[in-house]
């Protein structure tokens, strides 16, 4: 796991941020990162969670394994799946602050 604060990319984060876990790194240069967010149902004024796996890119030089806690950032489209990029790969006793839309 990597302990760098944030990670250098050729890829400009534009849009939305969100914190996600691993769950595969089987792909060549690109893992797939679950979010798990809260949908607000109005009708029954409740929150509903739910959970959205996403292909993201690794620059070179990050070393992911599965279970890692990854900040995410959106960019340009890479690929036909992948338009998000890792910034910063969590260590396990750092606290991670949420920063969603």
């Amino acid at each position: 796991m990597s302990a760098e604060s944030e990670i250098e990319s050729e890829y400009p984060v534009r849009g939305g941020t969100f914190v996600g876990r691993v769950i595969s790194t089987k792909m060549d240069k690109s893992a797939t990162v679950r979010w798990e967010h809260a949908e607000k149902i109005p009708k029954f004024e409740r929150y509903e969670r739910r959970n959205t796996k996403i292909s993201v890119h690794v620059p070179e030089g990050v070393e992911l394994e599965e279970g890692d806690q990854v900040k995410v950032g959106e960019t340009r489209q890479i690929s036909k799946t992948k338009s998000h990029v890792v910034m910063k790969v969590f260590d396990d006793e750092e606290e991670i602050e949420v920063e969603e839309e």
